[in-house]
């Protein structure tokens, strides 16, 4: 959205590039580009050659769980918790995408054998960096009963409490979507001077577009639907497949649950 304004991508560009780093490189490319067009193309093969690089760096394999039976679900908590929190150590886009990895490993267990999503089934995973404007999505998961309609919704909000702006935004989607319930988990809790007012929003929702808004905390809300499903290690499977396979996730967040699986494997 930064290179949305309606000014010319020189030197002096005014867009709030958030990294300046990035900024810099990409308005300075494009004046050399402008100055010296003829070294176009092979600039052009110089970025693909780049973008392949970084694309095998990230394909690394997450090991398997050795005795998966010894797992306890206390411990796999500390293990989301740890792999959810480290991103303020990671230094790089990506971590944001974690919960909601989890989030969509255990509703494919709870799918597969809880009652209440029998014959339900789950939209695949949009773009973490889209905006659900873009992608035309309800939220961050979206789980759809037998005759295809919506029925629930789940937005994760890590590292954002919930405020009344937030409630807005999820009862526009609401009125566009017509969910029947929106979950909204984050690690943090709603914002002490705004709970009255979230609260309010809510029961508003509730009686206005017979949607249940459900507020609560990731690792609450991931440790009591683990208690769910028959087995941890069916749940470790999925998260650790999607985090493989996934584009957006960096190879440090990889590493990083290939660190914990090994401490389960020691433990």
């Amino acid at each position: 959205r930064s290179l949305e304004q309606s000014s010319p991508y020189t030197l002096d560009y005014k867009g709030k590039i958030s990294n300046k780093a990035v900024k810099f490189a990409f308005l300075t490319l494009i004046d050399f580009v402008e100055n010296n067009p003829n070294e176009a193309e092979s600039i052009l093969v110089y970025l693909l050659a780049k973008i392949r690089k970084i694309t095998e760096a990230n394909k690394i394999t997450i090991i398997k769980l050795e005795n998966p039976e010894k797992i306890y679900l206390q411990e796999l908590i500390q293990g989301l918790d740890n792999h959810f929190n480290f991103n303020f150590n990671y230094k790089t886009h990506g971590a944001s995408k974690l919960p909601v990895l989890a989030f969509y490993a255990i509703y494919q267990r709870l799918i597969a054998e809880v009652e209440r999503y029998k014959s339900c089934t789950l939209k695949s995973l949009g773009s973490h960096t889209a905006s659900d404007k873009t992608s035309q999505s309800a939220g961050d998961i979206e789980i759809f009963d037998k005759d295809n309609q919506l029925i629930e919704v789940i937005e994760i909000k890590q590292g954002k409490p919930i405020d009344g702006q937030i409630i807005r935004v999820v009862k526009d989607k609401i009125i566009q979507f017509n969910p029947r319930r929106y979950y909204i988990f984050s690690s943090d809790n709603i914002k002490s001077d705004e709970t009255d007012t979230v609260n309010r929003q809510i029961e508003e929702i509730a009686s206005n577009h017979g949607c249940q808004v459900i507020v609560n905390g990731t690792l609450p809300t991931l440790k009591y639907y683990l208690r769910l499903i028959s087995s941890l290690k069916d749940f470790i499977d999925n998260y650790s497949n999607l985090i493989e396979m996934d584009q957006e996730i960096q190879s440090v967040h990889k590493l990083k649950w290939n660190e914990i699986l090994t401490n389960f494997n020691k433990s």
